[in-house]
């Protein structure tokens, strides 16, 4: 068993004071307070090696100088939740600008909003970046807290008390197909793990580009183990398509070594784009063809909004940032 830890109250009992008067030592709130006061608690808390709630400091401060970053711990991920490549590197560019603004980053994953807000309380947040949530969510935390946020993909529109800010999804799905069209393929299938939101938006543009008639689409599992045994169960509908778009980078390279270890080789037999263009997508071989989100820029607009939505307390709800598509080895005109 380890020794007990020592509380405020303790040093104020031996010492014969007031919490609030140990407490204001502790703070440096020492104005009304004697300098022999002051020496005698300095002296006993560092004799009992006083160790202080980092919270109540930072609740006893004005600002904590702390932004949150919450990323949904979601089932996708299997226990993976930061080591996902596109998470990554949204938090090394939110890193690099709560720096430069002179602000502490502190990373939370979790499912449950509430322990947003408990998260957003304790820590005195100045304001939230909340990735991978749905709207309900949203709406809860906006009732429920006055933190200021940000959410990465979210779909709130109009003034409100937080700020979405996601990509042109319909766009770079409709860049990959108009891709997969002018370099002669025929039929074309889209890979991902649900039918709403950014991957639905994602599959319309690129149905809309390639054509509906030769369009295809696979519904997959999110764990990998079931994914790839609903991949081996469906092997013969790769056959009938030579150009596949998932839409995540993460499903683009994991498909890509199913299809290797089925013997079908990328880009000869069949080409294959992703989303995010993480950079991962440089390191494979063949280098990914994808859909490129700037994530510093909207590191640089969520820390933007973040001090906007300090400073008037509502602001304009969604901001649609553009993509662009990189072309590279795992995609290549068909017949050549």
């Amino acid at each position: 068993m380890g020794e007990k830890r020592v509380r405020i109250c303790d040093i104020a009992g031996e010492l014969g004071l007031s919490t609030a008067t140990v407490s204001n030592v502790l703070h440096g709130k020492t104005e009304k307070i004697s300098d022999e006061t002051v020496k005698r608690v300095q002296a006993l808390l560092e004799e009992r090696q006083y160790i202080p709630s980092m919270a109540g400091i930072l609740l006893a401060q004005n600002s904590s100088r702390i932004i949150g970053v919450v990323i949904n711990d979601h089932e996708k991920y299997e226990g993976h939740t930061l080591e996902d490549c596109y998470i990554a590197a949204c938090l090394n560019s939110l890193s690099e600008e709560i720096e430069k603004s002179g602000l502490f980053m502190m990373v939370k994953k979790t499912t449950v909003p509430r322990e947003i807000i408990r998260f957003a309380s304790m820590w005195n947040l100045e304001g939230l970046v909340l990735m991978g949530f749905c709207d309900e969510d949203y709406t809860y935390l906006r009732t429920h807290m006055r933190i200021p946020f940000v959410v990465y993909d979210g779909y709130g529109s109009g003034p409100q008390r937080f700020c979405n800010i996601t990509v042109d999804n319909y766009s770079g799905g409709f860049q990959v197909g108009v891709l997969f069209r002018d370099t002669g393929h025929r039929r074309a299938l889209c890979i991902a793990d649900n039918s709403i939101c950014m991957d639905q938006e994602r599959y319309e543009g690129f149905r809309a580009a390639f054509g509906e008639e030769g369009t295809g689409r696979l519904l997959v599992p999110m764990q990998k183990e079931a994914r790839w045994e609903f991949y081996r169960e469906n092997r013969a509908v790769f056959s009938r398509y030579t150009c596949i778009f998932a839409v995540s980078d993460y499903y683009a390279i994991d498909l890509m070594q199913f299809l290797a270890g089925q013997g079908i080789p990328v880009p000869e037999e069949v080409s294959v784009a992703g989303f995010d263009d993480t950079p991962v997508c440089r390191m494979i071989r063949p280098t990914l063809t994808s859909v490129r989100q700037d994530v510093a820029v909207r590191a640089k607009m969520a820390l933007q909004k973040l001090r906007e939505l300090k400073e008037k307390g509502e602001i304009q709800g969604e901001i649609r940032l553009p993509v662009t598509l990189v072309e590279r080895d795992s995609t290549r005109k068909r017949g050549k």
